[in-house]
């Protein structure tokens, strides 16, 4: 099992996610599940990012919605970075 970490600026991003966006709670709590023990799910089409945002992964939620992650596999750790849009948190 994977441990999850929600970062504070993460944890005020989400809040303001899911004011917008209710009906995304459920699906979120899911891939969270799914992340928590098996963070290559296909469903969750986990892969690294490039650019400035190279260190970092991502995960769908939905076809439109992402978490961006740090994922420490040494430690068995995923940081949460940010959540939101595809257009928002690619940046």
């Amino acid at each position: 099992m994977y441990e999850i970490v929600f970062s504070k600026s993460y944890e005020k991003r989400a809040k303001q996610f899911f004011k917008l966006y209710p009906e995304l709670i459920q699906r979120y709590q899911k891939v969270l599940y799914i992340m928590k023990s098996n963070p290559d799910h296909p469903s969750l089409k986990l892969h690294k990012l490039k650019g400035n945002l190279k260190e970092l992964y991502s995960l769908s939620i939905d076809l439109k919605y992402r978490i961006i992650l740090d994922f420490i596999i040494k430690d068995k750790m995923i940081i949460l970075v940010d959540i939101g849009a595809h257009d928002d948190v690619y940046y």
